[in-house]
């Protein structure tokens, strides 16, 4: 029960097979109380259901600032605090897009989900993180928005799409930021779950299982007070950035 009496708040949480739904129940397991959401609130209530009576599911669509900041608003008036909060919420690009061709629509969604939607609901919830003995903030990354990763980076002729790559990245560079300028015991940190099976066929392509993601997730959840923040980690090792 290591996260026992902690307060959680996982975006885009809104699918069975997600990295979201597993850290939510995977927190709810060792203590935390867990706000689950997800942009279709119906869906993250019903999932919330399934996790037992410290999960609550909630409407969220990380593009709407408002919505964050009335949430935000919610978990004051219930908790005065926020103790982890895991920007999860993302959007895929289309297999084998390239920065030559990309569809600009759907590139301005991956950041406006990816980067803007995680920067604007990590500023809602900045002044109850600052609530917190020990606050954690862990934005949900990838190795494709790294310029080193020998698999998916910047740098390799993979076909993961630049959309999502660029907005990674960018993601990146916020978390560097926003730990630069948060003093205190707030530990900020970009994670990269991995090449996971949150898909169909994923595991047939060789990707991970979901719980092996959720482990580096919450890995950076953990981290003392004396910890690293402003970091990019994949199964609590460095990544390049």
């Amino acid at each position: 029960m290591e996260f026992d009496g902690k307060i959680a708040l996982v975006t885009g949480a809104g699918r069975e097979s997600g990295l979201g739904f597993a850290t939510a129940r995977r927190l709810a397991a060792e203590g935390a109380t867990v706000l689950l959401t997800a942009r279709d609130g119906a869906a993250a209530q019903a999932l919330a259901a399934r996790l037992g009576e410290r999960v609550t599911g909630h409407a969220l669509d990380v593009t709407d600032f408002e919505a964050g900041a009335a949430l935000a608003d919610e978990v004051k008036a219930r908790f005065g605090r926020l103790d982890i909060l895991v920007n999860n919420a993302a959007l895929t690009s289309v297999w084998g897009e390239t920065a030559a061709t990309a569809d600009m629509t759907a590139a301005r969604a991956a950041l406006e989900v990816i980067l803007l939607g995680s920067w604007s609901v990590t500023q809602a919830f900045l002044p109850l993180l600052r609530q917190s003995g020990s606050p954690r903030v862990v934005m949900v990354s990838s190795g494709a928005g790294s310029h080193n990763d020998p698999a998916f980076g910047l740098t390799t002729a993979n076909a993961m799409g630049p959309s999502y790559a660029v907005a990674k990245a960018a993601l990146n560079a916020l978390t560097v930021r926003l730990a630069l300028e948060e003093t205190g015991p707030i530990r900020i940190n970009a994670v990269c779950p991995g090449f996971t099976a949150t898909f169909p066929g994923g595991a047939e392509m060789g990707a991970r299982p979901v719980e092996d993601g959720v482990d580096s997730i919450l890995w950076a959840a953990r981290l003392g007070n004396d910890g690293p923040t402003g970091q990019l980690f994949r199964d609590g090792s460095p990544l390049p950035w």
